[in-house]
């Protein structure tokens, strides 16, 4: 492994140091890097993302790296969102007031809400398991019901079924946590912080032609 040049993409709002770490534990070639000219010349691009989406999309615009992940995706390279970088590949956001995204997946961004008899905490925290047809090759090796790490007070509401790769359950409601179309694969959940399991699909992800699907 590791002929593949991956770039992490550094906008201001990455969990980098963790995403950096685990895919040096696998032996990808992998760097992080604020340089859009330098992450223009990669075979495969890495969109994490902690935080919010107003700030996330200030700092990839500033970055100008919204313009190499929307020509990464032209070009059919294969694009890894995760968390907050899931969210902002869809069409908008209801935080902040309302966050235009990049309208890479049809659907949009909500807050999770629910009754304060309920008593369920949001953000949603810790480690949950994933439904999924197991189709995908990101997915390879890795049986549906494995559970991921996540932190998030937002969840995806994806536009088209043909676009979800993976969904989860919280507070008896079931979401979207992998999602993405072509050479896109995206996850709200952290494979980076999944132990066994996520390290896995970053090794999946690091072999995917970004063609080769389900």
């Amino acid at each position: 492994m590791g002929s593949v040049r991956i770039a992490i993409l550094d906008y201001g709002a990455g969990n980098l140091t963790s995403v950096d770490l685990a895919f040096r534990r696998i032996g990808a070639r992998a760097q992080v890097t604020a340089d859009a000219p330098a992450a223009a010349l990669a075979d495969a691009l890495v969109f994490p993302g902690v935080g919010s989406a107003a700030s996330g999309m200030a700092g990839l615009r500033r970055s100008e790296l919204d313009k190499v992940l929307l020509e990464g995706v032209r070009a059919g390279k294969p694009v890894l969102a995760v968390c907050l970088g899931m969210q902002m590949l869809l069409s908008r956001s209801a935080e902040d007031g309302g966050v235009e995204g990049l309208g890479l997946i049809p659907g949009d961004v909500r807050l999770f809400t629910f009754p304060p008899a309920a008593r369920i905490k949001v953000p949603h925290m810790g480690w949950n398991t994933v439904a999924h047809p197991e189709k995908h090759p990101v997915f390879a090796g890795i049986p549906s019901g494995e559970a991921f790490y996540f932190v998030h007070s937002y969840y995806a509401a994806v536009g088209s079924p043909e676009n979800v790769f993976g969904t989860s359950e919280y507070g008896g409601r079931e979401f979207v946590c992998a999602a993405g179309r072509d050479n896109i694969f995206a996850t709200q959940f952290h494979p980076e912080r999944s132990g066994e399991a996520g390290l896995q699909m970053l090794e999946n992800f690091s072999k995917w032609d970004g063609r080769t699907c389900c």
